[in-house]
């Protein structure tokens, strides 16, 4: 079994000042960007060990195991390091089909567009599930 407790490979990630690196979660079959969110050394061994993405959350400041209140869980295929080892990359099979909270597929919807005659943000991708539906208090 393999070392999780202080593995080799996890020395090669670079972390920033905040003990964080950048992830970017990529759909295993299409390819299209999901999202980008921060690990840190323990959300990286966590992922690693339930073979489900584990991020750390800055606003909460604590692990934030994708899919928890949602449902919406990224199931890891394959994890890349890029070559400066300061960004990690996730191929995931994203379940439930919404990796963005505001329940879309991907947190990347919004498009620069010219509108009447001026650069704009234009939503483009449609809402699958009601945020109000996913996140029930």
């Amino acid at each position: 079994m393999t070392d999780l407790v202080s593995p080799a490979w996890l020395d090669e990630v670079v972390f920033d000042a905040q003990g964080l690196v950048p992830a970017i979660a990529q759909d295993a079959q299409s390819g299209r960007v999901l999202m980008v969110a921060w690990m840190n050394r323990e959300s990286l061994l966590e992922t690693v060990r339930l073979g489900y993405a584990v991020y750390f959350s800055r606003s909460r400041q604590r692990l934030w195991r994708k899919g928890e209140s949602s449902g919406h869980t990224q199931q890891v295929v394959d994890m890349r390091l890029d070559c400066d080892g300061d960004v990690v990359l996730l191929s995931v099979n994203q379940v439930g089909d919404v990796a963005c909270h505001t329940g879309r597929q991907s947190c990347f919807y919004r498009q620069l567009t010219p509108i009447d005659g001026k650069m704009q943000w234009k939503s483009v991708d449609p809402v699958l599930k009601d945020p109000e539906e996913i996140y029930k208090k």
